[in-house]
């Protein structure tokens, strides 16, 4: 467990107007759904937040809640904490403008603390010379309620764009700069980042973005949010996305069922346990596919090959791939 010095801040203001649809239009039969956590843990969620929910959404306020942990291979276990507006917090941390800036969002009913991050910053600083920045949006994320989660996490996006922004802006560093990763909701929300960034982030990568809320979501992960943007579908239809949201996506195992895993949850931590791995060692090489449905039938012999995951963006590269893993790390099977 990673230890983080915790920044607190009060909630004091109120957030932008969500145009978010009442639920309470009559009854549902799939409005109550068990759905996991972005470590497995499993809740009674209600899919359709009741109206008397709203004040939660309003009371988030991401421009004042959500937190920025630095981490660099000089301060590895120990974050230094990045606020917005703070140039003297800022001059004083270990941040570095010629490094490339790794940034990770976590997922629902998650933290700084989650495995996600955990896993990914010591497989990116073992890796690279990098700053990594750990979103920590709790405040906004830690509700069974999901359309408010799935709320919060469009507000945060444009938080967090306005915080790289100030960030650039007070030590010379430009979005060529950037990849940002993010897991289940928060691979929505790294999106929704790039979004705000006009496109221009180099490199975005979605791992099992979250279903419930997404599919008709106009705000949900799209391929033009970064120059290049990867999906990485691991529990499709169940806790994540199926059909296909980035300019590549990649299908391990067909998205479903992880060799290995026993539970769902287990699939959907499977993807950045994949880039993780992949950053280290450069595996597993997908085959091209027709399209997703192609994809999760296992039904895939296209000319291509490409890479999945990695430190290194793929610009140009298109498509959906396929590919299969071990059950047990390695998981790449080369």
């Amino acid at each position: 467990m990673l230890k983080l010095i915790s920044v607190v801040s009060i909630c004091v203001g109120i957030c932008s107007a969500l145009h978010l649809d009442p639920a309470s239009r009559g009854a549902d039969d799939l409005r109550y759904q068990y759905a996991p956590d972005s470590n497995g843990k499993i809740h009674l969620v209600d899919v359709r937040q009741p109206i008397w929910g709203l004040k939660n959404v309003m009371r988030y306020n991401p421009l004042r809640s959500n937190v920025y942990h630095l981490f660099t291979r000089e301060n590895p276990r120990v974050s230094q904490p990045l606020m917005p507006n703070n140039v003297n917090l800022l001059s004083r941390s270990n941040y570095k403008s010629i490094r490339r800036t790794i940034v990770l969002i976590h997922g629902w009913m998650n933290s700084a603390t989650s495995n996600f991050n955990s896993v990914l910053l010591r497989a990116l600083l073992a890796a690279e010379d990098v700053n990594v920045i750990v979103v920590d949006w709790s405040s906004g994320s830690n509700s069974l309620q999901y359309r408010e989660v799935n709320a919060n996490a469009i507000s945060s996006g444009s938080a967090v764009a306005q915080f790289i922004n100030w960030l650039n802006q007070n030590t010379g560093s430009v979005l060529a700069q950037y990849h940002i990763i993010g897991h289940g909701v928060g691979g929505h929300q790294a999106g929704i980042v790039g979004r705000n960034l006009n496109g221009q982030v180099p490199y975005i990568t979605g791992l099992d973005p979250a279903l419930i809320g997404w599919v008709n979501n106009i705000y949900r992960f799209r391929p033009s949010d970064a120059l290049y943007s990867e999906v990485i579908h691991t529990n499709y239809g169940v806790f994540g996305y199926l059909a296909d949201l980035a300019k590549v996506d990649f299908y391990p195992n067909g998205g479903i069922s992880m060799p290995g895993c026993d539970s769902n949850g287990c699939d959907h931590e499977r993807g950045f346990q994949y880039l993780a791995e992949s950053i280290a060692s450069g595996g597993f090489r997908g085959r091209e596919c027709m399209n997703y449905y192609a994809a999760v039938l296992r039904m895939c012999n296209g000319p291509r090959q490409l890479q999945m995951g990695g430190l290194e963006p793929k610009t140009g590269a298109s498509g959906v791939y396929f590919l299969e893993t071990n059950a047990q790390p390695p998981f790449s099977q080369g």
